[in-house]
């Protein structure tokens, strides 16, 4: 294998290696999810509470009316990139999704620095969710007149310190994930049902207390208070051009950014592949058909958000709630905070599902430690790193303010999504003949789009953002470089064996010579 023996700054992994299911070190994962399934697993991450309060926060901080165009947007974006993501999990369907991708196209390093990314991503967007769900969770039983009792009261609904709500959830949905891919899936089918149907009573309910004239009111370029100067807390693209302020098309393309968040978690159907029927095929329909439905359904309540109630007075720390509180429908509050929390409940379960199968790819490729790639043989799901993603999911949302590390969720997905997008240009030309179930339209026009697109999204983001993304990033560089670098599959694949040296034999005289008899024999050999 050429490849492995090459330095690791090169070192790719052949499409074969990729894709076939070995024993040992690399197991394979039972088949699971069906094409309806791959959607409703999308559909389960991408909808979450954001759907209730995203666009009325962006609304009434950033962009006004024209909050629908960010949506739009940010839906456009991950558009582009979820039909790279479709080729590339086609030719190559297994539960690596981008880090697998990166390790066979550009090699090794790469694959580490995308598999970090997509760490980073994942494990804090479960934490930041959890520590959501819990804040919906506390507001539901206030909303239903329940009474905790005052020791229960002080640690639930918290924003920073210990909160026994986000234990719970991280808690209960890594027992269900570790438990297997089945029993995942059957709880992810009835929350989603259910949670749809409460964003149907949204828009529905909203619709009828419609104003256009709300959708008019475009408001002027503005400072917001207190954020001048503030360098660290800008949008990069600002602080590059000039240009701060919200509102406007420069506000509009920040709360694009922000809103890249809604739509984060298509890409974790591309790890369910392994575990896909006909996973060529029914991947990238699962990834495209989720993200459209998704898209649809975020800008329906986008516009009822925005024509309900003027931007200006949009109560941010809870926007549909006090919307259909002013139009007189209270009993709607009740029906968004049960949607809130059966949405916040799959986009945990569905993030963990997602990070257990990219580091169980890492796993079983050496470059995290070999044992966490285990299949437990009962549940036939690798136990072992799910219980240490809970684990960390649960240190991290705990201990860290993981509500302020927002954005770096969405740094992490956008970089990932860049890698995925020249991973199809690049595949193009070096693996023209490698079969596809699925093939990007306009290449290479859409993945070059993709990458502006991402691009510019990502200049958008805080400066302080990028400081703390670089620093993750510089610190992962590190750990492959004392870990993963020696001790990758393809790296000890690549060692050569050490050789016992051969022995010499005395043979004896010439023929004809004397004890010419005794040297053809066994007994007549000696070793010098």
């Amino acid at each position: 294998m050429s490849e492995g023996r090459s330095p690791s700054i090169v070192r790719r992994m052949p499409p074969s290696h990729a894709t076939d299911r070995w024993t040992g070190a690399r197991h394979g994962l039972p088949t699971a999810y069906r094409g309806a399934d791959l959607v409703v697993l999308g559909v389960g991450v991408m909808i979450g509470a954001g759907i209730f309060g995203l666009a009325g926060r962006q609304a009434a901080s950033m962009a006004g009316p024209g909050v629908i165009l960010s949506f739009m947007i940010a839906g456009i974006t991950s558009l582009l990139v979820a039909f790279c993501f479709a080729e590339l999990s086609s030719a190559m369907p297994t539960s690596g999704s981008a880090y697998t991708f990166a390790y066979v196209i550009f090699g090794e390093v790469w694959a580490w620095i995308v598999g970090w990314a997509l760490v980073l991503e994942l494990l804090l967007a479960a934490a930041v969710v959890a520590r959501a769900w819990s804040h919906y969770a506390a507001q539901l039983l206030t909303d239903l007149g329940v009474d905790l009792p005052q020791v229960v009261a002080s640690v639930v609904g918290q924003s920073t310190g210990f909160d026994l709500f986000t234990l719970f959830i991280l808690a209960v949905l890594t027992a269900v994930v570790a438990l297997g891919a089945r029993v995942g899936l059957r709880t992810l089918w009835i929350i989603v049902v259910a949670k749809l149907v409460a964003i149907g009573a949204v828009i529905v309910v909203g619709a009828l207390h419609f104003d256009r004239r709300n959708l008019a009111a475009i408001p002027v370029p503005a400072t917001p208070p207190g954020k001048a100067g503030d360098t660290l807390h800008s949008p990069l693209l600002g602080i590059l051009f000039g240009q701060t302020g919200t509102f406007g098309w420069f506000g509009i393309f920040a709360a694009s950014a922000a809103i890249t968040f809604a739509y984060i978690g298509f890409d974790v159907v591309a790890t369910a592949a392994e575990e896909a029927e006909d996973a060529p095929r029914s991947i990238p329909k699962g990834i495209i058909r989720g993200l459209m439905f998704t898209t649809v359904i975020y800008i329906a309540v986008a516009v009822v958000m925005v024509g309900m109630i003027p931007y200006d007075r949009i109560d941010a720390s809870a926007p549909l709630a006090s919307a259909f509180r002013d139009a007189g429908e209270g009993f709607m509050v009740h029906v968004i905070n049960v949607g809130a929390v059966l949405g916040l409940t799959t986009v945990v379960l569905v993030l963990l599902v997602g990070l257990t199968r990219v580091m169980f790819s890492m796993a079983r490729d050496g470059l995290i430690p070999r044992p966490l790639s285990k299949i437990n043989r009962g549940y036939r799901s690798p136990t072992r790193v799910t219980l240490l993603i809970g684990f960390l999911a649960i240190l991290l949302a705990e201990f860290v303010d993981v509500l302020t590390l927002e954005p770096l969720v969405v740094i992490g997905a956008l970089f990932v999504f860049i890698v995925v997008a020249g991973g199809v240009v690049r595949m193009r030309q070096t693996m023209p003949d490698l079969p596809r179930g699925f093939r990007t339209p306009f290449s290479p026009g859409v993945p070059i789009a993709s990458i502006l697109a991402c691009l510019w999204l990502m200049v958008n983001l805080q400066l302080i953002t990028w400081l703390y993304f670089t620093i993750w990033m510089a610190f992962g560089v590190l750990v492959y470089l004392v870990y993963g670098r020696r001790n990758s599959v393809l790296a000890t694949m690549a060692r050569p064996v050490p050789e016992a040296p051969a022995p010499v034999y005395y043979q004896g005289p010439p023929p004809g010579g004397p004890g010419a008899g005794s040297a053809a024999g066994p007994r007549g050999r000696h070793r010098r």
